[in-house]
């Protein structure tokens, strides 16, 4: 079933990686989906149930950990399902004016590219806008939010980041790592693959609660924890409809 949104719709599947207990963040990208223009399409926009691990193991945190075992399975899916290509999201994304407003010429310019990864999402600050929406970008990269992969580069992924869990930390050829990362060192090791990268970005990470890095002492604090709340929305907002 089409989602009504030519973005969404190009993809195979779209997999938006959400912590079960994290409803607060499952409810707002239900609503950033809304302003995509998708409706609710349940075997192509998929809601995955994000892996909480007991204990970091050999990555830096647990989140750390859970959020590259999360990209894997996902990424594990796709193999399985053979998909010609996928987008990645977390669920704590916010898509900008400018993706809303610019779908179709985006799905466009990607239809038209050789390309294997494509960074929808980053922060990368560009002072310069060319007449192409996405350029060539060899680069490393931080945040995994708002992604796509190609099928060549889908099968390759899950075979080096499944390598990467066997090596110690600090392994010199990647060890356990941040997926964004993980992602980088692939591309630095193999420079064949073609990324892209969307300028401006598409989309940021919304300013709220993180389970990576852990509450700040003032939100859990009730009469702190309101206003804060309330300034977060007014920046996610400002950020929406102010970022090019």
């Amino acid at each position: 079933m089409p989602s009504q949104s030519p973005l969404l719709d190009f993809f195979d599947k779209a997999y938006i990686i959400n912590l079960p207990e994290r409803f607060d963040r499952r409810e707002a990208m239900k609503q950033e989906l809304k302003r995509l223009g998708s409706v609710e399409s349940p075997e192509k926009v998929i809601f995955f149930p994000a892996i909480k691990p007991a204990d970091r193991g050999k990555f830096p945190s647990v989140g750390s950990r859970g959020c590259f075992l999360s990209h894997l399975e996902v990424l594990r899916e796709a193999k399985k399902q053979k998909l010609n290509n996928l987008l990645i999201m977390e669920d704590d994304l916010s898509f900008t004016r400018f993706l809303i407003e610019q779908q179709n010429a985006i799905v466009n310019e990607l239809q038209q590219l050789d390309w294997d990864f494509a960074y929808l999402g980053h922060g990368i600050n560009f002072t310069q806008r060319g007449e192409s929406i996405f350029q060539s970008y060899s680069e490393a990269l931080t945040l995994a939010h708002f992604l796509a992969v190609n099928q060549t580069t889908i099968a390759q992924l899950v075979d080096f980041l499944e390598t990467v869990l066997m090596r110690p930390p600090g392994h010199p050829a990647g060890g356990p790592m941040h997926v964004d990362g993980a992602y980088s060192t692939l591309r630095r090791q193999n420079p064949e693959i073609n990324t892209v990268l969307a300028n401006p970005s598409l989309g940021f990470q919304r300013s709220s609660p993180s389970n990576i890095a852990g509450y700040k002492w003032f939100e859990t604090v009730p009469v702190f924890a309101q206003p804060v709340g309330v300034a977060r929305k007014v920046k996610n907002w400002c950020r929406q409809n102010f970022t090019a």
